[in-house]
């Protein structure tokens, strides 16, 4: 990646990591629990040993397993992935 870009990706996911500790401040402030955060990927059965991952808030399919094992662990790589937090995929995995 050019080092412009991952300045810029740096940058943001500090700034988002900040709004996060911002928030929970605040609610801490106010004494209340702070929401659950929502999930955002869900694992679909598609047929027999096929199974897609798709975002739910835009419904889009962003990957597709045949072992449902596979397909959670894709969804959750890609939740952390949406938090900011670098994940890095095994060769199992990505075939």
């Amino acid at each position: 990646m050019h080092p412009q870009i991952q300045q810029r990706v740096d940058g943001l996911n500090a700034m988002r990591a900040r709004t996060h500790l911002a928030t929970a401040e605040f609610y801490a402030m106010i004494g209340k629990e702070p929401p659950a955060q929502k999930i955002r990927y869900q694992v679909v059965a598609k047929g027999v040993s096929a199974y897609h991952v798709v975002e739910i808030e835009t419904g889009k399919v962003r990957g597709f397993r045949f072992n449902w094992k596979d397909a959670v662990n894709f969804a959750q790589v890609l939740e952390a992935r949406a938090d900011g937090v670098k994940v890095t995929l095994s060769q199992a995995v990505l075939q």
